[in-house]
């Protein structure tokens, strides 16, 4: 005998069971892109110095927090944090299955300690610790020492497959020279059973050779929709940075406006140098040196430097997931002056 609708869903349920006509799987939302600036962050982070040991937390750092983000994260994949190491002061060892970069944005004399190789820490210096490598922080300057992190931790937490553990001891000691993995890495692909394969490399991308870069960009190479951009590129496969994220440095030019664009995969900012503006939703984000900024993913967007000095932009984005699930889509609008 044919049952009513009401009273088939309400026997399912029972069941704990739900028809595909009640649970269709809405399509893409809009999420809101937002601003943190530095004016607002910096204090905090010095006040955070004065009132957390490292003994309360293994790692004194700062989330950025999207209001509209339900796990009080970054973005729905990728999560940006400043930590904050005061002179003298040892972050001690631990490791984790989440991927993690720190890019330098003020002070030096520090180093970070990954699987027993030292990275010195000089502003504008992109550090990667893969994940489940052995990592800690060391600051032997007169000043605090500040730098980004920029971890998939959204992104590992919701698949629900997080691993932590801490080292055994306070350090792990140094075991390798100072530029092993560049000697290693940096000049010739090393052999197929390279140490980290698939995971990224424990390596250091010093800020004057990215500079040295952007500034090689001739302007009819640079791209129409980012300027003169370039990619952290893993040396061992030349393929993105690591399996979940890829970074990337641009400069854009004073004038230059850029093609309009979206794309399935978000995008995490953080202003180097210089200022400018991004045109995305229903208006303008104006950033400027030390703020951070998300676009998240699908919505269509432009950058602008209308000032007359160049601007710097650290990004971090999580292409590389989508691309692995052939989710990767991308759509374009022409515009933009291309600063011609």
């Amino acid at each position: 005998m044919k049952m009513e609708l009401n009273d088939l869903n309400d026997s399912l349920a029972e069941h704990d069971l739900s028809g595909f006509w009640n649970t269709r799987t809405p399509e893409h939302q809009d999420e809101a892109p937002y601003l943190w600036k530095w004016r607002e962050v910096y204090p905090c982070l010095m006040d955070a110095r004065e009132s957390v040991g490292l003994e309360l937390a293994e790692r004194r750092a700062i989330r950025l927090v999207n209001p509209q983000n339900p796990t009080r994260a970054t973005s729905r994949t990728l999560l940006f944090t400043f930590s904050v190491v005061n002179p003298g002061e040892i972050a001690r060892p631990h490791r984790h299955n989440m991927a993690a970069i720190r890019f330098v944005v003020k002070g030096s004399g520090a180093f970070t300690l990954v699987e027993g190789e030292r990275f010195p820490m000089h502003e504008g210096d992109l550090i990667l610790t893969p994940n489940w490598t052995w990592h800690e922080h060391h600051n032997e300057s007169s000043e605090p020492i500040v730098w980004l992190d920029g971890l998939d931790g959204p992104l590992i937490n919701a698949l629900n497959v997080l691993f932590f553990e801490n080292y055994e001891k306070d350090t792990q000691g140094v075991t390798r020279a100072d530029g092993d993995a560049q000697m290693r890495y940096g000049f010739a692909r090393p052999p197929a059973h390279a140490e980290f394969p698939g995971r990224g490399l424990p390596f250091c991308y010093r800020w004057e050779d990215t500079d040295a870069s952007l500034h090689n960009i001739v302007d009819a190479e640079a791209d129409p929709f980012d300027g003169h951009l370039v990619r952290y590129t893993n040396p061992v496969t030349g393929g993105y940075t690591m399996a979940t994220l890829s970074c990337e440095a641009q400069m854009l030019k004073p004038g230059w406006v850029t093609g309009t664009h979206r794309h399935t995969s978000t995008s995490l900012y953080h202003v180097f140098r210089g200022r400018g503006r991004t045109a995305v939703g229903e208006g303008f984000l104006e950033w400027e040196k030390g703020d951070s900024f998300m676009i998240p993913n699908w919505q269509w967007h432009r950058h602008e430097n209308p000032f007359d000095e160049e601007a710097v932009v650290f990004s971090m984005n999580d292409r590389p997931v989508l691309e692995a699930l052939a989710l990767y889509r991308e759509e374009q609008r022409p515009g933009g002056n291309g600063g011609r």
